[in-house]
């Protein structure tokens, strides 16, 4: 389990496909801390450490055919930085919200707004019955635990502080470019239960 608070930015330094499957060898400054088989959150996708170069500080994912088509990976090129975060330790602070590391959905950056202390993104995707957001609910873009406003059943907004901005991908987020989303788990469950009574469409 994640929490979508950001521990490092990584940078793509190598992509390589294997029949269906494609590797990323991402640079990090906890590649020393990693161990074979731990789930890392990139960009708020989990994936699982296959391999390490500690001398160059690096370790390496793979993501198959469906990750790729389900997310933004099939975008990535070396030198693009994307957000890392390790799974949450017993004991650890909650400082988020809880994230899977499964993305419901990819969604299109479809403004960016300086607002001269902060900045306002706006997102777009598919509705869905389980691509649900609320007033001031969680949402996770690319990994990260934010708040939405301007909800709407295909598009909502977040507002990203100067902290952010810096020490995660926004600072390369710009209109028009995809990102991965993953929807509260608590709205996922109310959905599917209200589905089952025939109260609402069923999910899929």
């Amino acid at each position: 389990m994640f929490t979508g608070i950001i521990e490092n930015l990584g940078t793509v330094v190598g992509v390589a496909d294997e029949g269906a499957n494609r590797h990323f060898t991402v640079q990090s400054p906890f590649a020393g801390e990693l161990k074979i088989d731990q789930s890392v959150a990139h960009d708020g996708v989990c994936l699982t450490v296959v391999a390490l170069d500690m001398a160059a500080g690096t370790h390496t994912v793979t993501a198959i055919a469906e990750t790729l088509r389900k997310t933004n990976l099939g975008q990535w090129q070396p030198g693009r930085h994307i957000n890392l975060e390790r799974c949450l330790a017993a004991g650890g602070r909650f400082d988020g919200h809880i994230v899977q590391g499964h993305v419901d959905a990819t969604a299109e950056c479809v403004r960016v707004e300086d607002q001269n202390g902060s900045w306002l993104y706006r997102f777009r995707h598919e509705p869905g019955p389980q691509r649900l957001t609320v007033e001031k609910g969680s949402i996770t873009i690319n990994g990260v635990s934010l708040t939405c406003f301007d909800s709407e059943p295909d598009a909502f907004s977040v507002a990203i502080i100067p902290y952010t901005y810096e020490h995660t991908g926004f600072h390369q987020l710009q209109a028009g470019e995809v990102v991965n989303l993953e929807f509260d788990i608590v709205g996922k469950y109310v959905a599917k239960l209200l589905a089952a009574q025939g109260l609402v469409p069923a999910v899929s």
